[in-house]
This record gives C-alpha cells, structure tokens and sequence, in this order.
C-alpha cells in the first residue's frame, strides 16, 4: 500500500477551494494533483518500502508484475480541479495528431467527476461549426461565440472527454480528473485574459485547428457503475469504512470526501492510496473513485 503526497499547481484560474487538503496556503490552486508520473511533475511516495522516492521509480520496478509493462509509465494522472474561472477554449490531440505534433505514443482523453458544479450549469464543449474550414475561418475572424458549444452538468455527472474535443471546464467547477498521460494541450481561445506578467498567455492555434474533430461532442452520465475508457477503468464508492482490491493489478484509491488515519498519515480530499492486489485499506467513512489501468 503506498501513501501518495499531493502536489499543487497554482493557474491563473484556480481558487482556495483545495487549499485546506494541501498543507500549504496557496489561494490560487488549479489542480490538486493526486497522483502523476509524466516527466515533468512526479509523484512522492510517503511510506513503506519507497518512502521518499517518486512514484515513477515502484512503477518502473513494479509493471510487468501487475500486468502493466507496455506503459513506459503510469497511463493516465489523477488530480481533483478547482476552476474559479473558466478554463482556456481548448483541446487534446487524437493519437495520430500526438505523434506527428509531440511525438508522443498516444494522445489526451479525460474523464471528470463534478463534485460541485459550474455557475452557469454548463460546461463548454463540442463545436457548432459544421466543418474544420468553417472553424478556421470563424477563429481568424475572432468570432468565438460562434463556434463554441456548451454541455449541461450536475452535480455526480462524469462526463468522458475524447481527444478531438473542443472544450473547457467552466467558473465555478470542482472536478475529479484522470486524463491519460499526454502533455498535449493546445489552447483556441483564453478569453483575452492578462496574467501576473500583465501579458496574454499564448495560444497554439494551429495546432489545436489540427487537432479539433467538429464533429465530437461529449455526453454527461450518470456515475451508475464501473466505467471502462480507453486505458483505464473508475469507480465510485460512497459512504465506505473498506476497500480492497480484488483485480490483478494495481489500483488508485482518490479520496473525495472523509477524512482518516492511514499508517499514520492523514487521509483526506485529494489523497490517493496505491493497492496492489488482495490489498485492503480501512477508512473512516469515505466518499472515493478506486481508478485502474487496464491491463
């Protein structure tokens, strides 16, 4: 069982909503990551055996016993989101797009939990153009509002984003995230907003023109069982004391609400507890998504 210790990612859109469950007092907290191993944040351990080393070095020393050893590294990173205000009018690359642009071994496709909602009961997503040239012609000409659709949310609504996809979480969302692990993201439009530096922060237009299907939309479900994606699977479990895991490889407890005393470490919103098989964690009484890499 491994402890793994959160990590903070301060945007220009985060709030403080995640600050209590960071041991830090950062006001500005866009991703509370809960668990990543992409090159470029890596994860800690707290306890046992690899205490203080990062995730990355069990994983590589561990894949091929759980099934795992075609993934360079963990596929997919855990993080619960707090979007104060809207995120950039963006989108993830598709595989093919992934290896030409970042020579990466496959693109972005996420999945959110809302555990609260946005103000205005929607989320932006898909595009009404009709076609990739209408798309282009109506970025050039600034005319956003044109091409921007929108998808309703509530609160226990997952909704799974596919590379392609025109989209942004929306001010006022509180998100579990597990994205696959691909650092492609190409930014359309950031509502002209000025950082710290009084700049605007760059777009990659082209390349998300490249990468956007006009065609794909996302479909807000209910969080009704196991749901199986590309290469991982989720779970929620409400109101549990316990948990075990009962697959054949490793799986990554996140929990979204409860607060407990693990090997004596607190457990709260946002940690994440690794299991390896026929592992059991007891807990206060939690709210919690158990995510899985598909084998």
């Amino acid at each position: 069982m491994l402890i793994i210790k959160t990590m903070v990612h301060e945007t220009i859109w985060g709030g403080d909503r995640l600050t209590p469950y960071s041991n830090t007092n950062n006001k500005k907290i866009g991703h509370l990551y809960s668990l990543i191993s992409n090159g470029e944040l890596e994860s800690e351990i707290l306890n046992g055996e690899y205490k203080g080393q990062l995730f990355r070095k069990y994983f590589d020393d561990n894949k091929a016993k759980f099934g795992l050893a075609k993934y360079k590294e963990l596929p997919f990173l855990l993080a619960l989101v707090d979007a104060t205000d809207d995120l950039s009018l963006q989108v993830h690359p598709d595989d093919e797009v992934a290896k030409e642009l970042e020579n990466a071994d496959f693109g972005k496709n996420e999945s959110w939990y809302f555990l609260e909602v946005p103000k205005s009961g929607k989320i932006y997503d898909g595009c009404k153009a009709k076609s990739s040239q209408e798309l282009r012609e109506k970025v050039a000409q600034g005319k956003y509002d044109d091409v921007i659709d929108y998808l309703n949310v509530e609160v226990g609504s997952y909704v799974y984003i596919e590379a392609g996809t025109m989209h942004a979480m929306a001010a006022g969302s509180l998100v579990y995230e597990i994205e696959e692990n691909c650092n492609a993201t190409y930014r359309v439009y950031d509502f002209d907003r000025i950082d710290k530096d009084g700049k605007k922060r760059p777009l990659q237009t082209e390349a998300a023109l490249k990468s956007i299907h006009v065609d794909k939309k996302s479909v807000a479900k209910k969080y009704d069982g196991e749901k199986v994606e590309r290469l991982y699977s989720t779970n929620l479990f409400t109101h549990k004391k316990e948990y075990t895991n009962k697959s054949n490889t490793i799986e990554c407890l996140t929990v979204l609400s409860g607060k407990s005393e693990v090997e004596g470490f607190v457990v709260q919103k946002g940690t994440t507890i690794v299991l390896e098989p026929n592992e059991t964690v007891k807990l206060n009484e939690s709210d919690f998504i158990v995510a899985r890499p598909l084998v």
